[in-house]
């Protein structure tokens, strides 16, 4: 789908929509904002295929080493083995749902991960093969059809369901990925970072909602890319949940908070998501929720 300059968008994934103009959105118990946290269990891998693309500047260890770079895939790991549970405890002290978007060799590799994030009423939703194969334009159209089925089927296999929801590595899409996400039965997609509400997709087979992402508060993109300092980065949460607050006595807004385990888990860094977290949850008129119930209920009462 090439770009093509025009009034709006130049692609026509979705339409353009200035949120002033859209019938107020009522959360349930109207609700001001609706707050889902997305948790990243990503593996990177030591040797990805041949012909698989990882990000140039995927974060993590002490920068790019000669391989093996242990350094940086001991310090992802941490998340796996350690970081996890402090983020899930967090999340359950505060009575948060957890989104755990799990890509397939996490799922394959450490089924107790699985089992306790199920155990915990985790929504587990596809974010692809792993962290160091991203999909690409680089991808036949049915390449990228088989990554998206075997991460689907992967998922479903260990978690006794198929997912619902989509969040691609590091934010990777071709320019054909909606549809093939819709074509594949996927309800939702968090790989778009363009609004405060949910919104539809122009998806061809199926049905998609995007469920945007509040990219800039994406703690790798917060604290490792662009170095904001935790304390700020703490700060920066609760400006963000307040700015939204205010915005939704007149229409209902959303947060996406997308978070990893390796890097927000340290126990240097949890107490500052915690006291935001913490924040957010003692104002009236918050709703939390798993992505999927954030996309049933815009479904049926937005617009």
């Amino acid at each position: 789908m090439p770009a093509e300059r025009r009034q709006g968008m130049d692609h026509e994934h979705h339409s353009w929509s200035p949120i002033h103009t859209r019938e107020p959105l009522h959360w349930p118990n109207n609700a001001r904002v609706a707050l889902c946290v997305l948790v990243n269990l990503e593996l990177m891998e030591l040797d990805p295929p041949e012909g698989s693309f990882e990000a140039t500047r995927l974060a993590g260890g002490l920068g790019r080493l000669p391989y093996p770079d242990y350094a940086r895939l001991s310090h992802r790991e941490y998340g796996h083995r350690v970081g996890i549970f402090r983020v899930l405890d967090v999340l359950e002290k505060h009575g948060i749902a957890a989104t755990i978007a799990m890509d397939a060799l996490t799922a394959q590799h450490y089924p107790y991960l699985v089992q306790h994030c199920r155990q915990r009423d985790c929504e587990i939703i596809g974010h692809g093969l792993s962290v160091s194969r991203m999909i690409t334009s680089r991808m036949s159209e049915a390449e990228e059809r088989d990554y998206i089925h075997t991460s689907i089927e992967t998922l479903t296999q260990a978690i006794g369901q198929a997912p619902v929801g989509w969040l691609g590595p590091e934010y990777g899409e071709s320019e054909r990925t909606p549809q093939l996400l819709a074509a594949a039965g996927l309800r939702y997609v968090c790989d778009w970072a363009n609004d405060e509400q949910p919104y539809h997709m122009t998806a061809g087979e199926g049905e998609l909602v995007s469920l945007p992402i509040a990219l800039e508060l994406d703690d790798v993109h917060a604290l490792w890319e662009r170095r904001v300092p935790v304390d700020r980065y703490g700060t920066m949460l609760s400006e963000c949940f307040e700015g939204l607050y205010q915005d939704g006595a007149k229409t209902g807004r959303l947060l996406v908070l997308n978070l990893h385990p390796w890097l927000i888990g340290q126990p240097f860094r949890i107490g500052f998501l915690d006291a935001a977290l913490g924040g957010m949850m003692r104002r009236q008129g918050v709703w939390t929720a798993h992505g999927s119930a954030i996309v049933d209920w815009f479904r049926q009462h937005g617009t």
